[in-house]
């Protein structure tokens, strides 16, 4: 004799099977819709602006500013921060190099892993910025033929606009040369020096 419980029980289980049915079928639905129409969440881990993909950096040549020569290949190995700017380095120029100091300093231990290349894009004031420098020691300081930094520069031109128009930006170069992440002139360090702080963690190479 059947119970008269079963053709509800029945009914139950079809009705669950049904819905799993539905969420099952929401979630493949959902998934075409955010790839068909290119969406990506706005709220990620960085604070700076990746690019995507990485961009490799082709060597170049340049001069250090107290003599000698520095090719670009030759930074690979660590987390380079890299800043574009005149010799006069007006404030806005200072307090990114301050910024570069400071967020490198604060890693410590690992602060080896990270470097610091400051490339003139003109040599107005050339004179008076020996002694804005002395603040910033162990930075790489160079210039070179006007051509080779306007090539170089061009490879960090990201939809901004390019490092030859005063945009101010720190640039992060991975240890393979590639480049990853930018900065605008108004970046808060504390979300700079974050992500720095996670790219040394997560990274296995630099």
């Amino acid at each position: 004799m059947r119970s008269a419980g079963q053709p509800v029980d029945r009914r139950r289980g079809r009705w669950v099977l049904v819905l799993l049915a539905l969420l099952f079928l929401s979630g493949i639905i959902a998934s075409f819709v955010l790839v068909e129409t290119g969406w990506r969440p706005t709220k990620t881990k960085n604070y700076g602006e990746l690019v995507q993909p990485a961009r490799p950096i082709d060597d170049v040549g340049l001069v250090r500013l107290g003599g000698g020569a520095l090719r670009f290949a030759e930074l690979q190995g660590k987390w380079t921060l890299v800043y574009f700017g005149s010799a006069e380095c007006p404030k806005p120029c200072i307090d990114n190099l301050y910024k570069m100091r400071q967020i490198t300093a604060a890693q410590g231990k690992e602060a080896h892993r990270v470097q610091r290349l400051f490339v003139l894009t003109d040599a107005r004031g050339l004179d008076g910025l020996h002694e804005k420098l002395k603040d910033y020691p162990g930075m790489e300081v160079v210039t070179g033929d006007p051509e080779e930094v306007r090539r170089l520069a061009e490879q960090f031109r990201l939809p901004a606009g390019s490092p030859s128009d005063g945009l101010q930006r720190v640039y992060v170069v991975d240890p393979l040369g590639n480049l990853m992440m930018s900065y605008p002139a108004d970046a808060d360090p504390r979300g700079m020096n974050k992500d720095l702080g996670f790219l040394l963690k997560a990274s296995q190479i630099g």
